[in-house]
């Protein structure tokens, strides 16, 4: 997937999309040492979570969101347009 994948960086997030067998799409979530203590990564993870149920997911997708510290601080809405792709169009 990192390699075959198709990669989009924005603020504090990096997505990696790649088409996939199942029917719905599939998420990961990756939040590393980085990002901050255990309740940070934690709490972002469930803002990737919950930003990633709202946007516009492409079904036959295979997904991973990477966090960065700056994650962190982006808005909510940020987040689902950057994980929907809105902003590489």
């Amino acid at each position: 997937m990192y390699r075959r994948g198709r990669r989009v960086r924005t603020g504090g997030l990096t997505v990696l999309m790649l088409e996939g067998p199942s029917a719905v799409p599939r998420i990961g979530i990756v939040a590393g040492k980085k990002v901050g203590n255990a309740v940070n990564r934690n709490r972002t993870k469930r803002r990737l979570r919950e930003a990633a149920f709202q946007a516009n997911l492409r079904p036959h997708t295979d997904y991973i969101l990477i966090a960065n510290p700056e994650c962190e601080e982006m808005a909510f809405g940020d987040l689902v347009e950057a994980i929907s792709g809105k902003e590489e169009r």
